[in-house]
């Protein structure tokens, strides 16, 4: 199988991951989310598609075609793909779509949760990040990654709201100890 396959297929994997998880996760209990959800998926796609696009039309624009980038592209979409997905298998029936918590559930901090405190999205900016990289062109991944990543800060800073008002001093104790996405950075 070619590199550029490989692509392809890892990245239509994520993008099906990215519809059962907001259908099979997503809770009735809309009221934490402010519209992240929605937001967040208009984004996504638009730029996505918007970047890919413009990439595909114009072609690469930099140095010597950095053909380097698609195996580099290929190396973050799966270190992303990993993180995301265990991240999400970690917290099994605690993770929604949207941002609601349950009354059962605890704030975690094992595992990749012992790191960052987001790894979901950790991962989830690792793809973000490799499909811009994957077009080779500077003013596609600027189309990619600077909406993207804005929508999801927003969304992670509406469900920290969301956490800290549910599990307070444990949750603000937590936020100081560990990082919301880079371990020991951000």
């Amino acid at each position: 199988m070619s590199l550029s396959i490989f692509w392809t297929v890892l990245y239509y994997a994520w993008v099906a991951s990215e519809v059962i998880i907001a259908v099979a996760t997503r809770t009735r209990d809309s009221a934490r989310d402010r519209g992240t959800m929605i937001l967040l998926w208009v984004v996504l796609v638009c730029s996505l598609t918007a970047g890919i696009t413009f990439g595909e039309i114009y072609g690469s624009n930099l140095p010597g075609g950095a053909h380097w980038l698609k195996p580099t592209s290929l190396i973050v979409l799966i270190v992303g793909l990993a993180l995301r997905w265990t991240a999400v298998l970690t917290l099994g029936k605690s993770f929604s779509s949207n941002v609601a918590i349950l009354s059962t559930q605890t704030v975690m901090k094992t595992g990749l949760y012992d790191w960052v405190r987001h790894p979901s999205y950790t991962g989830l900016l690792l793809v973000i990040l490799a499909a811009g990289l994957h077009t080779r062109n500077w003013i596609s991944f600027l189309i990619i990654i600077v909406p993207c990543s804005a929508a999801l800060l927003y969304r992670i800073h509406v469900e920290e709201i969301a956490l800290r008002e549910h599990f307070g001093a444990e949750y603000i104790e937590y936020s100081r100890e560990t990082k919301r996405l880079i371990p020991g950075v951000y």
